[in-house]
């Protein structure tokens, strides 16, 4: 019987299909037995395929929020989804860390929906460099960081945060993920060649929820990267629909 559980926190969107966002990162959190949060940066309207539209949440309102949680609950990890701009996620990891910078924090930058709908303001992308040095990991698909690089955001790896590159849309050694640590580059290969992964809504949604659960257990980065890995393969054979299921 587990009687404790390190806290987790996620700040993302409300997804209503619960396949992306808050709802799927805490389905994760529940199945890896930590004690998942939630703060809602946007409000969607939109299914497994498609996104309707998108209200984002006063940024005052997403401050607050982090710091009543963070205040009351011992939060170990926390990992943020899709933001607004720059300074959303500037302000979100300042706030974080004024309350406690032992904190450790991965961001997955949602910048467009597989259905095209954009997110992440790209006009302010030049001024992540500084955020990203407060931050612990950063968990791209191959698109998006092919896109981040473009900004010369990775130029100095001392400077940088981890890097998680994504291999679900690559086009050679499909499912390979690639881990940027320290100057290191560590292939993570996919656990079973063997299985059909379907396609899945949320499934960078998933991943980072997974590997935040398993930092906060207490794994290092690069076994808590390789056990998401082995969670968000599960998720991708659970069935044939966009929608999976995590248990």
């Amino acid at each position: 019987m587990q009687t404790e559980r390190p806290f987790v926190m996620s700040i993302a969107g409300y997804d209503p299909s619960g396949g992306a966002g808050l709802l799927a990162d805490i389905k994760t959190m529940e199945q890896l037995k930590v004690q998942g949060l939630g703060v809602c940066t946007a409000m969607t309207l939109q299914t497994e395929s498609q996104c309707l539209s998108l209200n984002w949440q006063p940024l005052d309102e997403i401050l607050n929020s982090i710091d009543v949680l963070m205040k009351k609950y011992a939060v170990q990890v926390v990992k943020i989804g899709v933001v607004k701009d720059a300074e959303f996620l500037t302000e979100i990891v300042k706030t974080i860390k004024s309350i406690n910078p032992q904190t450790k924090i991965i961001w997955d930058p949602v910048l467009k929906s597989t259905s095209e709908f954009s997110f992440f303001d790209l006009n302010t992308i030049s001024e992540l460099e500084n955020v990203l040095q407060q931050i612990d990991l950063m968990t791209p698909n191959y698109n998006e960081y092919r896109v981040l690089q473009k900004f010369n955001l990775f130029k100095n790896a001392k400077n940088s945060c981890s890097v998680l590159i994504k291999g679900g849309h690559r086009e050679d050694k499909l499912g390979m993920d690639i881990l940027l640590d320290n100057g290191k580059e560590i292939a993570i290969h996919p656990n079973d060649e063997t299985s059909v992964f379907y396609p899945k809504h949320g499934s960078g949604c998933v991943l980072s929820s997974a590997i935040a659960s398993h930092l906060a257990l207490g794994e290092n980065l690069e076994n808590a990267c390789r056990n998401g890995k082995l969670y968000i393969e599960k998720f991708l054979t659970s069935n044939s629909t966009l929608l999976g299921f995590h248990s």
